[in-house]
């Protein structure tokens, strides 16, 4: 039997976060859920009078592609997937957490199926061209990263993703944008962290339960070669399988030119994956008030009130500085007294001290 709360999930991201309209197509990704909740996914679009297609799929299947993948294998695989895409009008990603250690020995193989792949299917395909929002199913393991029990953290996802007034935090979002629009100097201040950069031109983009469930950031972009200083990330990241802990860059006229991590040398390799690994694509500040700690998924955790995520990897079109990269790598530092504090000063004005929103423009967000 399915949880109920399944049904009014399928309705929020049908409905509202990609807004279905009679008539268009809607590819359901489905990795590693029960088919309950595909089946709700199902229903919904039809009741929103849409086309559904779907694709159900684990990540040990994707990994057994991504291993053995030639040159070839991967062009006609992404080409295939393009084409679908391409006919597709919306996009719901829904992912459960069976192993994230999955890709953990093939690094080199998934760097190349991210390239190959990722890159033109969602980079240059879906996250422009298509209505779009990605989320993870609660899982057992997602309640071990929580330190959680199962029957606990359903309840805390379905709190943080469903019982949020997203309309509300769309409307207190509203005078950041108007302030974001209009700034150019950002400077950072954290335990390891003494960063500076441009946003001059950039403006900002909302996300209030449209793009991602949960939800609950407002990004823009550094302009490109702008980007000078130190930062240093305070939460765990599990990237290319690795969990990697304790990153640190140092940055000059936008490159990253020395960084470290737990482990150096495999942080490296994913700063080589490509020229624009190295230079950042997004600024954003999470403030979703119901999430407060980090628990290894970056869907979440971007979200944590109090906290920042600054990206190296590929910029998004929609706030773009024209950096490409088959990496977008979401490393969040949270800024929160717990965590060490922090300053955020944009155009000399303070907006947020250790966590807590206080120049006017975003104070609302504090509570939305």
């Amino acid at each position: 039997m399915s949880d109920p709360r399944e049904r009014e999930l399928a309705k929020l991201l049908v409905r509202f976060s990609v807004n279905l309209q009679p008539g268009e197509n809607c590819l359901i990704n489905a990795v590693d859920v029960p088919e309950s909740i595909v089946e709700e996914l199902v229903q919904a679009v039809y009741e929103a009078k849409g086309n559904p297609q779907v694709n159900m799929t684990t990540v040990r299947i994707e990994r057994a592609l991504a291993a053995g993948a030639t040159d070839g294998s991967l062009a006609v695989w992404a080409d295939c997937d393009v084409y679908r895409m391409k006919k597709m009008d919306a996009f719901i990603g829904i992912r459960g957490i069976a192993n994230p250690r999955e890709s953990a020995t093939i690094g080199a193989q998934y760097a190349r199926y991210m390239q190959a792949y990722n890159t033109p299917v969602h980079h240059e395909v879906r996250v422009p061209a298509t209505k779009w929002v990605v989320l993870r199913y609660p899982t057992q393991l997602m309640a071990y990263q929580a330190n959680m029990g199962t029957r606990e953290f359903e309840d805390y996802f379905y709190r943080v993703t469903t019982e949020v007034d997203y309309q509300a935090m769309a409307v207190a979002m509203e005078k950041a944008k108007a302030f974001l629009d209009k700034a150019d100097r950002v400077e950072i201040k954290a335990v390891g962290t003494d960063l500076s950069f441009s946003i001059k031109g950039m403006g900002a983009i909302p996300c209030a339960g449209r793009k991602n469930i949960p939800d609950g950031e407002i990004y823009s972009c550094p302009v490109k070669e702008s980007v000078n200083g130190r930062i240093t990330y305070n939460t765990a990241s599990t990237y290319n399988g690795h969990c990697f802990t304790d990153v640190s860059f140092t940055i000059k006229d936008g490159r990253i030119v020395e960084a470290s991590a737990d482990d150096t040398e495999a942080l490296y390799k994913v700063l080589d994956t490509d020229a624009g690994a190295r230079y950042f694509g997004e600024f954003a500040l999470g403030c979703n008030p119901k999430i407060t700690f980090a628990m290894d998924n970056i869907l979440f955790d971007e979200k944590i009130a109090g906290s920042i995520h600054f990206t190296p990897g590929n910029a998004y079109e929609e706030c773009d500085n024209g950096n490409r990269s088959a990496v977008h790598w979401d490393l969040v530092q949270i800024q929160t007294p717990q965590y060490g504090g922090g300053t955020i000063h944009i155009d000399g004005e303070l907006i947020r001290k250790d966590g807590l929103f206080v120049h006017p423009a975003f104070t609302d967000l504090n509570f939305a």
